[in-house]
């Protein structure tokens, strides 16, 4: 479908990794960005697209990509388990609050999909014991470097900003200084911070 005169939106490849569907459609002609969501993809040309113009072969070349080789950069995050939600999110998985940080730490993430803000990198891999729908109500100012979960993601908040995910920690280095700090396909870890 398109949007506008240069953009093209079209649902995402099952099983196919973010980064791999951005280098893909990067490769096509005009396209100078891609943005990937959950379900969605979007490609921006640098031109204006012909009506006559299909993409549907290249779309659907999108779902036998391969896996994706190029590899990941490891980036340890220190952090702090002192949010404010961590209580709660402790009573509601029935953990204690050390086994959810536990939980939590012993994870390795992988940055699947970038938005909501500049540097806000959703991360996949968080253990089914921790997986929450978001907050009922959210909060109108989340503290920057906030680490949270929801849904089935964990996140650091770049910015300070409105927010729905459950605080349960800190990450004690800056995730936006002139450019993000996470890139897609990042393999992430929480280590304890001082």
């Amino acid at each position: 479908m398109r949007l506008g005169d240069r953009v093209l939106l079209f649902a995402r490849p099952a099983d196919v990794s973010a980064r791999s569907i951005v280098r893909a459609v990067k490769g096509w002609p005009g396209v100078h960005d891609v943005v990937v969501a959950r379900e969605e993809v979007a490609a921006y040309f640098d031109r204006e697209l012909d009506p006559a113009e299909t993409f549907a072969e290249s779309i659907e070349a999108l779902a036998r990509l391969p896996d994706d080789d190029e590899p990941s950069r490891e980036v340890e995050l220190p952090a702090i388990y002192d949010g404010e939600d961590l209580a709660w999110v402790a009573t509601a998985t029935g953990l204690s609050v050390d086994d959810v940080i536990r939980t939590h730490r012993d994870a390795t993430y992988v940055v699947e999909l970038m938005g909501f803000a500049p540097g806000f990198a959703y991360l996949t891999g968080l253990a089914p014991a921790l997986v929450m729908p978001r907050r009922a109500t959210p909060r109108t100012r989340v503290p920057a470097g906030s680490l949270a979960i929801a849904g089935a993601h964990t996140a650091v908040y770049p910015f300070a900003s409105p927010g729905g995910w459950h605080l349960i920690g800190r990450v004690l280095v800056k995730m936006f200084d002139g450019g993000a700090r996470l890139q897609l396909g990042d393999r992430v870890r929480f280590v304890e911070g001082t």
